[in-house]
């Protein structure tokens, strides 16, 4: 007995020694055996010089056999604008990749494209993976559209400049410090002839004016945006668009990943931001999506002449805050103020404004918001003792809308003015609230305050999740707008009629189907 245990035990050994000791001709060739988790890798679009997502090749091995690939390689070879990691080796070119049967292999593409013809605006760049040689040769196509652009940043011919933005984006009560360049005057004007991309705070110095044409692209990267400093102006001369995917007279502003994971990322970069004593800045058809804090603008005590006249635009998806006003003057029309992280647009330290047809709706989903969808205050949020007066917060057309009870949040240090009116809006507002009953700014029959008011019913959004807030044909807001308000504005933010029977918002109703 004791034999045959020694015997069985040997045989045992002899096999894990075996085992333990394979070299590399225990492989055998993979002879075009190798499957793949798909036949062509699509990089999504990037900017020239700006480097892409990671993606995923998996390489299987369905034999029963170990194989070796002899050789695994980028076609274009070294100069390839790709670049590859096979099980955590980076490389261009491998040699007698082994795996195991059954088994696979995990292979990491990236690319950084180049550009080096000014003439060309878009550079569809195609390479393969080559594994083994022929006649064995089994190929993986790799894809990638790259496009050119503008670069904007501090260098040489840019002058460079620290400023600090007193924005609080954190809600901390500690300056936010950012790094900027000053636009020189080649810079003044935009057009859509080249996307730009952003690499810092662009400056617009006194005395300056910043003009976008229609169409234009600017792509911001983390922590930028543009600075319009005191005298300085900011211009943007979107038009309406034909086409509703090409978008072609939309001004954009968004970040510089243009992967569609990035679609709805918010906060990916900073902020436009308007300093006090910045006047009569004109923004129309404009798309501002994904940033930190969407467009903050200060004014001053008693404002005269227009801080900002906002019309036929949509800022959504902030991580913060989507419009911020601090004691500015306002004029909005046909504007869409969407999901954000706190609120959709905040009115700090009084000011003056006035907005028609306009929807803020926050039906934010990526996490808690506290803050109602329009926020309205005549005081410092950090400081009830620092206030000015609101003369005037003019809502007339509009809905005031959100996924919470209460939409709207008014509050006042009863110190200085507080002078609201809505007209002829739908807002979120849960009257039975005790806080709300209690407090008479939210006297929906007090019509120094209040007029024409819908407190409840269906909107029918498009998807309002997706800051698509159109409304249907089904929704309670139709008809319900003052004619004479919409004399003033006959056309929606995307061009259809509104008259004779105005909806309510900053669009008017259309069939989902179509």
């Amino acid at each position: 007995m004791r034999t045959k245990i020694l015997i069985t035990f040997s045989i045992l050994c002899s096999i894990l020694w075996i085992t333990s000791c394979r070299k590399d001709f225990d492989y055998a060739p993979s002879n075009g055996h190798l499957s793949f988790s798909r036949d062509t890798v699509y990089l999504d679009t990037v900017f020239s010089n700006i480097g892409s997502s990671t993606y995923l090749l998996k390489v299987f091995n369905d034999t029963k056999d170990d194989v070796v690939i002899p050789t695994l390689n980028l076609r274009n070879g070294l100069e390839s604008f790709y670049r590859l990691n096979v099980d955590g080796v980076a490389g261009k070119e491998f040699n007698n990749v082994p795996i195991y049967a059954k088994d696979s292999l995990f292979i990491l593409i990236e690319t950084t494209i180049d550009i080096t013809d000014s003439a060309v605006n878009e550079l569809l760049y195609i390479d393969a993976i080559d594994f083994d040689s022929e006649p064995y040769r089994q190929s993986v196509q790799l894809v990638t559209l790259a496009k050119d652009a503008i670069f904007l940043y501090p260098n040489e011919e840019l002058e460079s400049s620290t400023e600090i933005l007193d924005l609080f984006i954190d809600e901390s009560t500690e300056p936010v410090e950012i790094e900027g360049f000053v636009l020189n005057d080649e810079y003044l004007t935009l057009n859509n002839q080249k996307p730009y991309v952003v690499y810092g705070y662009a400056i617009v110095e006194e005395d300056k004016e910043l003009i976008i044409e229609a169409g234009s692209r600017l792509h911001f990267h983390e922590n930028s945006g543009i600075l319009i400093k005191e005298g300085a102006t900011l211009t943007i001369n979107g038009q309406l668009s034909e086409n509703d995917e090409e978008l072609e007279g939309e001004v954009i502003f968004e970040g510089d990943r243009l992967e569609p994971g990035f679609d709805d990322i918010p906060g990916q970069w900073g902020a436009i931001w308007i300093s006090q004593g910045s006047q009569n800045n004109m923004i129309n058809h404009l798309t501002l999506k994904n940033a930190q804090l969407g467009i903050f603008v200060q004014g001053q005590e008693d404002n005269i002449e227009t801080t900002l006249t906002l019309t036929n635009s949509k800022i959504f998806n902030s991580s913060t805050i989507n419009l911020w006003a601090k004691n500015a003057k306002i004029y909005g029309e046909n504007v869409v103020l969407g999901n954000a992280g706190n609120s959709s647009f905040l009115i700090e330290n009084g000011g003056n404004y006035s907005f028609i047809h306009t929807t803020v709706a926050n039906y934010w989903n990526k996490g808690f918001r506290f803050n109602s969808a329009l926020d309205i205050r005549n005081h410092s949020r950090n400081n009830f003792d620092v206030g000015f007066n609101l003369q005037k917060a003019e809502f007339k057309n509009s809905i005031i809308d959100g996924n919470g009870q209460n939409e709207i949040s008014l509050i006042t240090n009863e110190q200085n003015d507080f002078n609201f009116h809505f007209q002829n809006c739908y807002i979120k507002l849960n009257e039975d609230n005790s806080s709300n009953i209690n407090n008479p700014l939210y006297d929906l029959n007090n019509t120094e305050y209040y007029t024409n008011i819908i407190t409840a019913g269906e909107l029918d959004y498009f998807s309002p999740t997706d800051d698509d807030f159109r409304i249907g044909l089904d929704s309670d807001v139709l008809n319900k707008g003052d004619i004479n308000t919409a004399n003033s504005s006959p056309i929606d933010i995307i061009g259809t009629s509104r008259l004779p029977e105005p909806d309510l918002g900053a669009y008017q109703a259309i069939n989902k189907e179509n």
